[in-house]
């Protein structure tokens, strides 16, 4: 277990801001961004990653694109295409982060 820089996991501004708000709750990046147990702090809130799981693109459900910030999977594929200039592949993988306050 470690301290992760924020900006590592979250790199937009929006991103801190939605956590903060218990907006966003987890996210998928291509990499791992961190391990089970690391923190990060934003403003004067610490926050734990409880989980990194690899996942194939193609398991994401409405869930995980409303703890991601959009309101349904459809909406966050368009997000991913246009964020990232690619097309959704649903045998592809991500890593999945889920992080929750802990003060």
């Amino acid at each position: 277990m470690g301290t992760i820089d924020v900006a590592d996991l979250l790199p937009a501004e929006r991103l801190r801001t939605a956590a903060l708000e218990g907006e966003i709750t987890q996210i998928h990046r291509g990499d791992p961004h961190a391990a089970e147990g690391d923190t990060f702090e934003i403003a004067d809130t610490t926050f734990e990653i409880r989980e990194v799981t690899e996942r194939r693109l193609g398991d994401l459900t409405d869930e995980d694109a409303r703890a991601e910030g959009s309101p349904d999977l459809e909406s966050y594929k368009r997000r991913i295409e246009r964020t990232h200039d690619t097309e959704w592949d649903n045998e592809d993988t991500a890593y999945l982060h889920r992080f929750e306050p802990v003060s």
